[in-house]
Formats: structure tokens, C-alpha cells, sequence
């Protein structure tokens, strides 16, 4: 797997067929579409979802998203729009992934695609709708895989059961993804703080964001999440935000994706190193704008140094004024004129 940091998840979710749709070209190729896309803005997982519709929601479940982006109106419809896809479509998808130098996973939704998915994905998904079903999350965990997993729309002891069991299961790299569960998420809603509480209740995981927050032109929201230590950052993935669609509305393109991760190098450049000490650029900025002690008027040799005969000036080429008290009272060595910065070898 790739090791970047953040290391950064463009979801495509089912995206696809809506620019499947709009392009008159097939799931299949405007899947490959997404991923070609997505590497190039230098995305470092191309992840998708395996479902079928009737094994992941029962058929008058309502929608819970904002009907006036996706109208469809029950959970089954929408998932019967999008749940084509079997297991070659995965697997050519996964090795296209790879092929163009990005890890693939795909976020299961029922027990048949996390068991297909194991040869394939570089780590599994699980989603937060599934954070309370334990029976999955055992079983995902059992696989010997490392295991991602949002946590929107939960309390910290639902975390803390799903961690639980997913350790007991023989999981022994895991990734908290903190997110909120609505569509978009409003700015204030996004509590990016709770970055640093999973960060402190589960110090031996890694912590994450996955974003719902709808794109702007700075792509802040997840340079603030990277800067309170998310180590993961997930966002939806579109090609056209206008599409309709349940994802594309709050989706980052291609560029809001090259943005964010412009901004994560620009971060890591500023903070630079936690060791306090003198940078080379530093060097001559702290000889010349440094202070030494400096004759206040011309002094003969054999003349004692008194309080009033000094003064600290630039540049710190001399002897520093916290030595000053050594000096006073010692006497010059040579004739010396006013403003001379004085060095040891003078008194």
C-alpha cells in the first residue's frame, strides 16, 4: 500500500453511472474514467461499493438524503439504480487501479462481496451505516486484512464495541474514520474535533476523516482535519458536481482533489520539524541582527571598563550583553575607538 500522508481515499462510490449516463458510455468504462482521473490528481485509493440492492435495504426503506439532488424516493430504488456490478466488473476494476499505481478497495454491504472482495481490495472498508452490525464487522475483521471504518451517527461506546470486536476478530491494523452522516454535512456540523478525541480514547489506531462537507475553493475543511492529525482522508469523487446524483452534490472533483493534496504538502512544508534549533537561513540573520557590547567613546589601554563606557548594539559579533557583568570592571588591552564592538581578545 501506499504510504503517503495523509494518505488519500477518492470514494467513487456508484458515482460512475451517472456519467455513464451522461457521457452514453458504459458503468464500466466510466469507472476506468474515475480512476484515470483520480490518479492523475495524485489520489492515492480508488475506492467503489459492492452491493445488491435487495441484501442491503428492505424495498420501503425511506431516502434520507435532500430529495431535490437525488428525488428518488426509498433507499432500495436508488441502490436498484447502481447495483450492477459483480464480481469480474470488481476485479478488472481493481487491477486497472493498480495498474495505474493507486491501492483499490471497495466497501462491502453483505457478506458475499466482503468474501469476493478478499483477493482484491489492499484493505477493507466498512461503512458507518454498518458500525453497529458486529456480526459483519467480525467477520471483515477475521480476514486478516487491515480494516477502515467510519463512525458517523454514533457514540463513542459504539465505537469502542466495533474496535472491540474487530480486535478480538485477529484485526491488527485498524483506521477510525471520523465523519457525519448527513448529506452535505454543514460546515458547523462538521466537528472536526472529534478527530482529537478518537485520537486520545484510541491511541494505538489511526485516525481519519471521511468528508461530506461540500467543496469550496480552498478545500479547508480537510486541510483542518490533516492539521488536527487525521492521518486518512476520505472524500466522494466525482467528474461534473452538477450531475444529479446522491453523491455528486457534495463530491470534490479532480481539481478540489489536487487542491487538497497541494495544501497537505504545503502544510507539511510550513510545520517543517519539531526540533527547536538554528535553520542555515538563519545563520547570518542571527550574527548581524544579534547584539554585542560596543564602546560608547574611545578608551586608551589600562582603562577600566565601567557601566556607562558600553552598550549592547548590532551585530552579535562580539561578546554578547549577557556577559556584561564580566565585562565591567575589566580593562581594555589596546587603544580602541567609540563603537567598537568588543571581543574577548580586547579585554
Amino acid at each position: 500500500m501506499r504510504t503517503s500522508k495523509p494518505y488519500v481515499i477518492a470514494e467513487m462510490g456508484v458515482n460512475f453511472y451517472d456519467t455513464a449516463k451522461a457521457l452514453n458510455i458504459s458503468p464500466l468504462e466510466a469507472a476506468k474514467l474515475y480512476i484515470d482521473k483520480a490518479a492523475d490528481a495524485g489520489v492515492d485509493c480508488a475506492k467503489f461499493q459492492s452491493y445488491k440492492a435487495d441484501t442491503i435495504v428492505s424495498k420501503n426503506s425511506p431516502a434520507y438524503w435532500d430529495l431535490t439532488k437525488e428525488p428518488t424516493k426509498t433507499q432500495h430504488a436508488l441502490f436498484k439504480k447502481h447495483d450492477s456490478f459483480n464480481e469480474d466488473d470488481y476485479k478488472i476494476l481493481c487491477d486497472y487501479t493498480h495498474e495505474k499505481g493507486m491501492d483499490f478497495t471497495s466497501t462491502p454491504f453483505d457478506y458475499n462481496s466482503a468474501d469476493f472482495l478478499e483477493n482484491m481490495v489492499d484493505f477493507y472498508k466498512i461503512s458507518s451505516s454498518d458500525l453497529s452490525n458486529l456480526p459483519f464487522i467480525r467477520h471483515i475483521g477475521s480476514k486478516g486484512k487491515p480494516v477502515y471504518i467510519s463512525v458517523g451517527a454514533s457514540y463513542l461506546s459504539e465505537v469502542d464495541e466495533a474496535i472491540r470486536v474487530l480486535k478480538e476478530s485477529g484485526c491488527e491494523d485498524i483506521v477510525i474514520l471520523h465523519c457525519v452522516l448527513s448529506y452535505p454535512t454543514d460546515p458547523g456540523n462538521a466537528n472536526l474535533r472529534v478527530i482529537e478525541t478518537l485520537k486520545k480514547v484510541f491511541p494505538d489506531v489511526r485516525v481519519g476523516f471521511s468528508d461530506h462537507v461540500a467543496p469550496d475553493d480552498t478545500m479547508m475543511t480537510l486541510a483542518t482535519a490533516y492539521l488536527l492529525g487525521a492521518e486518512v482522508i476520505e472524500k466522494h469523487f466525482t467528474l461534473d458536481k452538477t450531475l444529479q446524483g446522491n453523491d455528486h452534490y457534495h463530491a470534490g472533483d479532480p481539481e478540489d482533489f489536487r487542491r487538497a493534496i497541494n495544501n497537505f504538502k504545503w502544510i507539511d512544508t510550513v510545520l517543517g520539524r519539531p526540533e527547536k534549533t538554528i535553520l542555515e537561513c538563519e545563520e547570518t540573520p542571527r550574527r548581524e541582527a544579534r547584539r554585542s557590547l560596543v564602546l560608547t567613546r574611545n578608551m586608551k589601554a589600562g582603562e577600566v571598563i565601567t557601566e556607562s563606557d558600553i552598550m549592547a548594539k548590532r551585530p552579535g559579533t562580539g561578546i554578547a550583553p549577557k556577559f556584561t557583568d564580566i565585562v565591567i570592571g575589566r580593562t581594555i588591552r589596546m587603544d580602541l575607538e567609540e563603537d567598537t564592538v568588543l571581543t574577548w581578545e580586547m579585554v
